[in-house]
């Protein structure tokens, strides 16, 4: 497609913002002889749940586990349909199957690539119990669109926020529009415990639930077993599930989480770069705030359209060739094999088309202007080359 431009190293799509503070935060842990779920998780719950508007959290594993936690204290299990966006991860889809639920996808917005009211209302069943919105990306989900279909219907709204966190609707964190918000710590979100995941709720009683759950429903905690010379026996009232968060990964988070305004504005600053100039080229359409809410940008994607030189995969494989680690835009769950079979009768179009067309830039905390400009460069060598060779073909 075009000649390979000399570069003096790789790009990567994203690095986490780590630094000595971390290291240090964990080394404490580490020294103070509690290393598994203790005194550091409890304060990252409140300090999280705090800081996204939320009264109640509960950290976990991951996202995934979080999700699976949300859906079984909200009640949600075998015969229960809930709506979700194909166009996510699969853990979302995952999530539902775990608890014995039916998933039912419903498409997406072609802007914020989100689920809206009427897309929703359209894959509506008689069975349907709840909802998993997210925020994909970090675009926010529109909270109050939704719940114009599911209130009326008494139907759960469970977020997932997990690339949410630092996003807004509405001048409020997102998340605290849903019943039950689910959150990742994983290394390509913005805070990051390499692992790790979190719920928030304001439902005192589903969090209480989660926190045992999540402890293999013992009746006396690990924590408080450990601080007693001679606990008192356990008992396991129901089946539960080891979704445990390290007092490491907390000490980790706890640092991160101070970070966070610093991190959205940098990935803001990064994003509005990109969106000055790929306003100008013709055939690339960008991810932008929408109006009731603002992106922390987790993933700044970009529609390659029609009329662009060149389809989706010809741009990743320049800049692959530019040393510029670029990733296609997210999945489509019903797509694959698990879940081909639920593929709607009328199709997901949007879904698909944004899958299919859309591609993820690298933004990260120490991308210099240089490195952007190297990215940037790439995007505009097609038309470039489109514009010559058209020049040349009038001159002959």
């Amino acid at each position: 497609m075009s000649e390979r431009i000399n570069v003096p190293g790789r790009i990567n799509v994203m690095v986490p913002w780590l630094g000595q503070e971390e290291a240090d935060a964990a080394a404490e842990a580490i020294a103070s002889g509690w290393v598994a779920q203790g005194p550091r998780v409890a304060r990252f719950e409140q300090e999280f749940a705090a800081a996204m508007g939320a009264r109640f959290g509960v950290a976990t594993t991951s996202c995934t586990t979080a999700l699976h936690l949300a859906l079984t204290v909200a009640g949600i299990g075998p015969g229960d349909d809930v709506l979700i966006p194909s166009f996510s991860f699969i853990a979302t889809t995952n999530a539902v199957r775990y608890v014995g639920a039916n998933p039912v996808f419903a498409d997406v917005d072609i802007v914020t690539g989100n689920v809206t009211g009427d897309s929703l209302a359209a894959a509506l069943t008689d069975r349907t119990r709840a909802v998993i919105v997210v925020d994909q990306g970090g675009v926010p989900v529109d909270l109050d669109d939704i719940r114009r279909v599911t209130d009326p219907l008494r139907i759960i709204v469970v977020e997932d926020a997990a690339c949410g966190a630092g996003s807004t609707y509405k001048g409020r964190p997102v998340g605290t529009g849903a019943d039950i918000a689910t959150w990742s710590f994983h290394p390509r979100k913005l805070l990051t415990t390499g692992e790790g995941g979190m719920i928030t709720t304001d439902r005192e009683t589903w969090a209480v639930r989660a926190k045992h759950l999540r402890e293999h429903a013992m009746s006396v905690s690990a924590a408080d077993r450990h601080a007693s010379v001679l606990p008192p026996a356990e008992e396991y009232s129901e089946v539960g599930y080891n979704f445990r968060m390290t007092d490491l990964q907390a000490a980790v988070g706890l640092v991160q989480l101070t970070r966070l305004p610093a991190i959205v504005a940098r990935r803001r600053e990064i994003a509005a770069r990109y969106r000055d100039t790929i306003d100008g080229i013709c055939g690339l359409r960008a991810v932008s705030d929408p109006a009731y809410g603002t992106s922390n940008f987790q993933s700044f994607w970009v529609e390659v359209e029609s009329d662009y030189p060149t389809d989706r995969d010809g741009l990743l494989t320049a800049l692959a060739e530019a040393d510029i680690s670029a990733r296609r835009g997210i999945m489509a769950a019903h797509r694959q094999a698990p879940y081909v079979d639920l593929t709607p009768s009328a199709g997901l179009p949007v879904t698909e088309r944004l899958t299919d067309s859309t591609l993820i830039l690298p933004v990260f905390h120490t991308l210099s202007e240089a490195d952007q400009d190297r990215v940037i460069a790439v995007l505009r060598q097609p038309v470039r080359t489109l514009v010559s060779a058209i020049e040349e073909g009038a001159r002959t």
